[in-house]
């Protein structure tokens, strides 16, 4: 029954993963109306999904990451209360910032679902050296790296094409933009999916595969049925941003995750995404400060938030 719970868990993990993730690979398509909202999700879903089976041969260091192993004993991290208390807490706590329209992420979330339910199990003894090293830092590099790298990209495409007086070309600069939204997307399934799958890993029933599949479904139809709100927020509400401002956006998106995933790194793809445009925003002069730190405070709510639920959740289920 235990084992049921925690695959159906992970499952609703997985959905709020879509809900608050999949539109933010392809955010830069609808704000700079490349496409439609309708293409442009379709676009993320597909290639999100291509990410996550290729996450299946070459992200095996993120599964090992999330499973909990190394922060808590083995014997904790090996039970279904763990994993259950954990995929409970990081869906709410996306789930609730989906239907509010705040773009968080969900690494983020799993981290402080960990946390929490770790220290309810061991107290302070949990590996706070692990967690700084292998989880924290690179989330806060995350959005400190993204944000002057993309005005960094963007202002150099500028000089560019000023320098070179370089006649724009629209349908090869749209054509790179779909190709660059597709990259981000399918780096997101790639760096997302095993640290989702990381959960059910002690269901023995499950290959690596079938798992990861399974997640890049439900993954899939939260995308599909739930990311309008978190779409508004990225798209209208950061910048307004032209074709060329789009296509900066991902360039610096698209490498810092995929670097991210090869190196076993769970980087953040919403806080690298929303750094880079607002980063571009910035050369334009047209970032709204309040909503990103807004978005800001929502980031800073979400580790002790999971871990409340979490610890809460796990504290329930040893009954």
């Amino acid at each position: 029954m235990l084992l049921i719970s925690l695959f159906l868990t992970t499952l609703f993990l997985s959905y709020s993963n879509g809900a608050n993730d999949n539109f933010k690979g392809v955010v830069t398509l609808f704000c700079s109306r490349t496409s439609s909202y309708q293409t442009a999700i379709l676009w993320g879903t597909l290639t999100t999904f291509a990410g996550a089976v290729a996450a299946t041969f070459l992200a095996s260091t993120l599964i090992k990451n999330f499973s909990g192993k190394g922060l808590v004993p083995d014997a904790i991290a090996n039970a279904p209360e763990f994993h259950i208390a954990v995929a409970i807490a990081a869906g709410l706590t996306v789930l609730i910032a989906t239907l509010m329209g705040f773009p968080i992420s969900t690494t983020h979330s799993l981290t402080g679902a960990i946390v929490g339910a770790g220290l309810v199990a061991i107290g302070l003894k949990v590996n706070f050296a692990a967690l700084g090293t292998s989880f924290i830092l690179p989330l806060l590099l995350s959005p400190i790296i993204a944000i002057p790298l993309g005005a960094v990209i963007y202002t150099l495409s500028k000089y560019i094409n000023s320098k070179w007086n370089l006649s724009v070309n629209q349908k090869m600069i749209d054509t790179c933009h779909f190709i660059s939204a597709g990259v981000i997307s399918f780096a997101r399934g790639l760096n997302d999916t095993p640290k989702i799958f990381s959960l059910i890993l002690i269901i023995e029933y499950f290959s690596i595969q079938g798992g990861m599949i399974t997640m890049a479904i439900a993954m899939a139809l939260g995308g599909l049925l739930n990311s309008q709100k978190v779409a508004v927020t990225m798209s209208e509400k950061i910048t307004s941003m032209n074709h060329t401002q789009g296509l900066s956006a991902n360039i610096v998106t698209g490498v810092l995750v995929i670097a991210a995933s090869r190196f076993g790194l769970p980087v953040s793809t919403t806080h690298v995404s929303v750094g880079s445009i607002f980063g571009v925003g910035l050369i334009g002069q047209k970032s709204n400060i309040r909503v990103f730190y807004q978005i800001l405070l929502s980031w800073i709510l979400t580790l002790p938030t999971a871990a409340i639920i979490s610890g809460i959740t796990y504290r329930l289920l040893q009954g």
